[in-house]
């Protein structure tokens, strides 16, 4: 609506001043439109091309028909692929590891942002310095495995959920976030009503702090749903594989072969390839909906300065 109002004003404006637009500037608005479309079609046809390839011939996408609709619409790629029961298996530890990871994540992460964010904190420089480290240096994968055994995390599906607990990126975003829209006001109101630290930061600060808990829930959350390669590196029991380890292994049985067995491995790769990420990405175009209308304040305010 204060957008419209602005709108109208400003063409107000411009008929009482007899304001008018130079020909230079539909030339400019032209060419950003059409640079907009360009970028449009980019991002937007690579995903319209899995969605019609999920539904064609294997035969027609193997030959490169397949690039503006569907041709001889099947629907075996899904067939094939939902009568796995190891693919129902998959969804539900996938969505468990999920919740339970992206609630253990998003525990520690928004804590430490916003007890980084108060300047009293002690040791605080020291703390940001030793963060800052890990950052740009790290002991690498065998340190992190021999740790995770020590821990009796090897073998353990728990590593699915606790591993990398914190990403210190998300942990520097919140902090910017709270130093930033926190008003000083709130908090000395809390003090003078006697609202001790913890009080304050579950009674005064989360309610506040919608969109920036939404970015993390989003960033973590596709983190843990896109997570394969843990089970591998840990040595997971397949019944315990989350949906993105079944897929790989599908696809890895579905490549290869000798002899006449070749081509209908291939066929069966190419149905299987695109009918997964159809699957694998559903998910997380509906969780995107529910919260996008907070993730464009959270990513901007709680970003880098």
């Amino acid at each position: 609506m204060e957008k419209q109002l602005d709108n109208k004003k400003l063409k107000q404006l411009k008929k009482q001043n007899k304001i008018k637009e130079a020909k230079t500037d539909y030339v400019y608005y032209a060419i950003c439109g059409f640079i907009l479309f360009l970028l449009a079609v980019i991002v937007i046809y690579p995903l319209y091309y899995i969605v019609i390839a999920s539904f064609s011939d294997p035969d027609a996408v193997m030959r490169g028909d397949v690039w503006l609709y569907p041709i001889k619409m099947t629907f075996s790629g899904y067939a094939a692929l939902f009568k796995r029961t190891d693919i129902w298996s998959g969804y539900g530890f996938t969505l468990l590891y999920t919740v339970l990871g992206t609630l253990f994540n998003v525990v520690l992460t928004i804590p430490a942002g916003w007890a980084l964010s108060r300047d009293y904190l002690p040791f605080r420089k020291l703390i940001m310095v030793l963060l800052i480290i890990t950052m740009f240096f790290g002991g690498g994968l065998v340190p992190y495995v021999i740790m995770c055994r020590t821990l009796g995390l090897y073998e353990n599906p728990l590593i699915l959920i606790i591993g990398g607990g914190v990403s210190v990126y998300n942990v520097f975003m919140c902090k910017s976030f709270f130093q930033t829209n926190v008003p000083k006001e709130v908090l000395e109101a809390g003090q003078i009503d006697g609202a001790g630290e913890i009080r304050t930061f579950f009674d005064l600060v989360l309610p506040i702090s919608k969109s920036i808990i939404s970015v993390m829930v989003l960033f973590y959350a596709v983190g843990h749903w896109n997570n394969y390669i843990d089970a591998f590196i840990f040595n997971i029991d397949k019944q315990f594989y989350p949906l993105q380890s079944i897929l790989r292994e599908i696809m890895d049985a579905t490549t290869g072969g000798t002899g006449d067995v070749v081509l209908e491995q291939m066929r069966l790769a190419t149905q299987i390839k695109f009918t997964s990420i159809i699957v694998a990405t559903v998910p997380i175009l509906i969780l995107y909906p529910m919260i996008e209308k907070h993730f464009g304040q959270g990513v901007l305010v709680g970003s880098f300065k």
